[in-house]
This record gives C-alpha cells, sequence and structure tokens, in this order.
C-alpha cells in the first residue's frame, strides 16, 4: 500500500480527514489520531486534510498544527495531502512549503473563494505553488460547494509546463462524470483524476478512469469495500455497497458544506471514534433527529453488508 515514489502512492481510497474539537473548541489531537489509525486499519491507502476537514473555518496556526500532525501520524502507512488553498498566493505558498517540510506525499489546492478569478489569474495561483514545492500538486476544483469552477484549459497550461507526475486533478464542478470526462479528453488521456463526491458518484468515475477516489471517513470502510469490488469487476457486489452509500450522500449533499460536516462527525461519533459532534461555528445548518434517523438506518444497512 505504501511506495516510495509519490506516482504509485497517490492512487486508490485517500479519506478526507474530520476535523475532532473539544468541548473548549480546540484541536483534539488524540482523537485525531485515532481516526488516522483507524483509516488505514480498514484499508486506506492514505489521508488527506480538505475542505471537510473544516480547514475555512481553522487559523493559519492551527492549519499549520493540523498538517505536522496528520504528517507525523502518518508515517510510512500511506499518501499524506493537505490541502494549502488560501485566500492569497503568498499564503497559499508558504502553507504548501510548511506541509512539505512536514513530510507531505501530495499538496492539495482549491482556488481563493472570495475573488472570482479569470482563467490566466488561476493558472498563475496554482502554478506559483506547485513551482515553490517538489512534491505533487492536486488541483481542486471544489465549486460543487464553495468557490468557482476551473476552466479546463487551465488544465492543461499547467499539465503542458509542470507534467503528470507534478499535477494532478480533483475536479467537482457538477455534472462530474461528463465534466471528468472532458478534463480526460482535453488532456489526452495525461491526466491523472480524484473523484471527491462522497461515494456517491463513484461507481460512474471509476468507469471513467480516475486514479482514486476522496470520500470522507465516516463510511470508508463501505468505500474501501466498493473500490475493490470495483477493481474486481463485481457488479452484483458494487451496486449493492453503492446504493445505500449514495444514499446517505444524497442526504450529506441536500445541505451542502455542512451537511457533510454534520452527518459525518454524526457517524464518526456513533462508530465510537468521535467524543463529540462539534463544528467550528458558525455553521448554516445542523442535523435534525428526523435526518439523522434516515442516516442511521441507511449506515445500519451498509454495515450489515460489510
Amino acid at each position: 500500500m505504501t511506495s516510495s515514489t509519490p506516482d504509485s502512492s497517490l492512487h486508490g481510497v485517500l479519506p478526507v480527514l474530520q476535523t475532532p474539537f473539544t468541548e473548549q473548541d480546540q484541536l483534539d489531537f488524540d482523537v485525531l489520531s485515532a481516526e488516522i489509525d483507524w483509516a488505514f486499519s480498514v484499508g486506506a491507502d492514505g489521508v488527506v486534510i480538505a475542505m471537510v476537514s473544516e480547514l475555512l473555518r481553522l487559523s493559519e496556526q492551527e492549519r499549520r498544527e493540523l498538517a505536522s500532525h496528520v504528517c507525523k501520524q502518518t508515517g510510512n502507512r500511506g499518501s499524506c495531502i493537505i490541502s494549502a488553498g488560501a485566500e492569497s498566493t503568498k499564503t497559499a505558498v508558504e502553507l504548501a512549503q510548511h506541509a512539505e517540510s512536514q513530510g507531505a506525499t501530495a499538496i492539495m489546492a482549491i482556488p481563493p473563494v472570495a475573488t472570482r478569478l479569470g482563467s490566466a489569474a488561476t493558472r498563475e495561483y496554482f502554478a506559483a505553488i506547485a513551482s515553490s514545492i517538489s512534491i505533487p500538486l492536486i488541483v481542486q476544483d471544489a465549486s460543487g460547494y464553495v468557490g468557482s469552477a476551473i476552466d479546463p484549459t487551465v488544465y492543461v497550461q499547467l499539465l503542458e509546463q509542470f507534467g503528470a507526475e507534478r499535477i494532478y486533478f480533483k475536479p467537482e464542478a457538477s455534472p462530474l462524470g461528463p465534466n471528468l470526462s472532458r478534463i480526460r479528453e482535453v488532456t489526452r488521456g495525461t491526466a491523472k483524476i480524484f473523484e471527491g463526491s462522497g461515494g456517491i458518484n463513484l461507481v460512474d468515475c471509476y468507469r471513467r478512469g480516475i486514479h482514486g477516489t476522496m470520500p470522507g471517513t465516516d463510511l470508508l470502510d463501505g468505500i474501501v469495500a466498493l473500490w475493490q469490488a470495483l477493481e474486481a469487476g463485481d457488479e452484483n457486489r458494487i451496486y449493492e455497497l453503492a446504493l445505500p452509500i449514495s444514499a446517505i450522500v444524497a442526504l450529506q449533499l441536500s445541505a451542502g458544506l455542512d451537511g457533510f460536516l454534520a452527518i459525518e462527525k454524526h457517524l464518526l461519533q456513533r462508530r465510537g471514534l468521535f467524543k463529540n459532534t462539534i463544528q467550528r461555528q458558525p455553521v448554516a445548518w445542523t442535523l435534525d433527529s428526523e435526518t439523522a434517523a434516515e442516516v442511521d438506518r441507511l449506515f445500519s444497512r451498509l454495515q450489515a453488508l460489510l
């Protein structure tokens, strides 16, 4: 599962970690360590710090502390991907360089969310990050729930400038499947692409040739089993697992980013991994009892399949 080369280690199931907080709203590193250990115990190929890690609500110092801890706790068990996207190129570069210094396998970044950049400025932003590090950069379009969509020409230009071993892609603009295929075609099949739909589009995207998936940690055992079924071509098992996963993710998607945060933390607490479901405030949506009950019913069905 672990490899000495970035290209071969950046693959497969790479869950995005949820950030646990104490009752005093501090980062809970003990719980985070347990979350990372559990992820590898159920078959993760690596771990990721990204949007559902509540990065946009953390201070820059907290982001650095989080990156350091995750890199250290991961060790040589798999890849460690740290998101460094920021509102300024300067901050993004500094966060990327810090993560690399801590042992990150790769950097991921979204464009600034407060400013709608044109294609040229977007390309320059990502090029500055890539030029500042020696490890791969995963260019993330998170416009499905935050920020603006990235023009496919930006992907092509970055790929031409840095090569397929240095630039990877995680497109999340809707419709995901057709957009993924479009990137595949405009890059003549050279782009290495990850999907991050939480699992709801995993089957479709797998058939379009993705390099890996970045789901939440909450359904990780199910996603690992689904990935294995896809690799084995077991059609019955694929859809047996995909249906309850997709139903849960549909509920998460209906409430946007905060829907993912609330439901993922609910399930991590139900698993006994998290002590609480505290989110960094403010949030736009909280989990109501009826949604929680439906999530629990679907989760029980998924667990019965595993």
